[in-house]
């Protein structure tokens, strides 16, 4: 059992001056094991040790919230990812989105949510509206009327973007010219 930790912190020791010299990443994926008869504190532990979780710059931890289907078929997973650790940024950040098979992050889903949450598209009952036109009824249709209509996704998602993101400051744009 403590072999593979031992082998773990002594690779890692090797690898993390040359991944710093290269200027490259590297991403380890671990999966949960549950400790028999914890009473206190949180039961899941990732194997391989600890020497994973010290030399780590940024952990993520990934769960799936929901299974989202389509006619039936599993289409893919609602996924909650939270930062446990980050040296690099503040950490304990929490994001939601859809992880749909074969293609990745919905894109129409996470500007969906984003509109919502800042109150650019009106959420009332199942339906969902933008500036007074109706999107669709559910999250499905509404993600569906923007994956149909880009223009109309495309000029939402310059909304989001000038009310989430900072504005370009005068000395940054300066030091840019």
């Amino acid at each position: 059992v403590g072999l593979q930790a031992r082998l773990m912190s002594q690779a890692l020791r090797k690898l993390t001056a040359a991944i710093s010299k290269s200027n490259g990443i590297v991403i380890f994926i671990n999966q949960l094991r549950e400790k028999v008869g914890v009473m206190f504190g949180n039961p899941e532990v990732t194997t391989g040790g600890r020497a994973l979780r010290f030399y780590a710059s940024i952990r993520v931890e990934v769960r799936r919230i929901e299974t989202l289907k389509r006619e039936g078929l599993e289409i893919g997973n609602r996924v909650k990812a939270k930062i446990v650790k980050n040296k690099v940024a503040p950490p304990f950040k929490v994001a939601e989105f859809d992880l749909l098979f074969g293609s990745g992050v919905s894109r129409e889903g996470c500007l969906l949510d984003l509109a919502a949450e800042h109150g650019m598209v009106q959420k009332s009952g199942s339906w969902f509206s933008l500036d007074g036109d109706r999107l669709g009824q559910g999250r499905d249709a509404a993600k569906e009327y923007l994956r149909d209509h880009p223009e109309v996704a495309e000029a939402l998602e310059r909304r989001v973007r000038e009310k989430v993101l900072p504005a370009p400051r005068e000395a940054d744009a300066m030091a840019e010219a």
